[in-house]
């Protein structure tokens, strides 16, 4: 580990910091929300060690919480998931081979991706990896446990606003991307899916009916006119 730390510039090393202590509050939340829907203080924390991916474990108390099925939360589960595969083949080898693949696999999340895919040297590329990977491994269930043991005592979790701490996080993420066109077509047309048909759908199902928008990039990603790149900005990466 003191190898992994001296291989990256302080910039570096603090922007990976923050990161993981952004995650480690949004865990709090996420912990807090859990017990105050009702799941026993365990649940969010156990699931913060063995998921360790934050928008699913969201989604999966929300779904069950409200009343939706377990498959439905199963699947939205794996569906939002899913995105960790091609994660995977663009890292290749950088977690290493036997139990260090093993442990990076679980380790992978959006921000270690994008911190590691962001190095082009192979040496920084793996430190920054396995920086991020490790940070967000202690701080997301540090924040859950911190979370969860609050809210067992909180009587009204509504009224300290950590119900609102993970949607806007999100929503402050997510509003960068919609600077593309077609992402903003694709993003407005879930949302009104997902709306529409939640008055007659089982709770859950509207949630992953709005994935059905995705095909409409293959209509409106030709048509979308590209960006000017001298006025391009980066987009930060959304969070586990």
């Amino acid at each position: 580990m003191r190898s992994t730390w001296r291989t990256l510039d302080r910039g570096l090393r603090r922007d990976i910091a923050l990161v993981c202590l952004a995650d480690g509050l949004v865990g709090v939340s996420y912990g807090a929300i859990a017990v105050g829907l009702g799941f026993a203080p365990w649940v969010p924390v156990l699931m913060s060690v063995v998921v360790l991916a934050g928008a699913s474990e969201f989604l999966f108390v929300g779904i069950v919480a409200t009343g939706g099925s377990l498959l439905a939360a199963l699947i939205g589960g794996l569906l939002v998931n899913a995105r960790h595969l091609p994660f995977g083949l663009a890292l290749g080898g950088v977690a290493g081979r036997g139990w260090r693949r093993i442990l990076g696999s679980h380790l992978l999340n959006d921000e270690s991706a994008v911190f590691a895919l962001g190095q082009s040297d192979p040496a920084r590329k793996r430190a920054a990896f396995w920086l991020c990977g490790i940070g967000i491994g202690l701080c997301w269930p540090l924040g859950a446990l911190i979370g969860a043991s609050a809210g067992a005592f909180l009587d009204d979790i509504d009224a300290f606003g950590l119900d609102a701490m993970f949607p806007t996080v999100l929503l402050a993420l997510v509003f960068p991307a919609l600077r593309d066109r077609a992402t903003a077509w694709v993003a407005i047309l879930g949302a009104v899916l997902a709306v529409a048909v939640t008055p007659i759908l089982p709770t859950g199902i509207p949630v992953l009916l709005s994935l059905v928008a995705l095909v409409a990039l293959i209509w409106v990603a030709p048509h979308a006119k590209p960006e000017s790149t001298a006025d391009a900005e980066p987009v930060p990466a959304v969070a586990s």
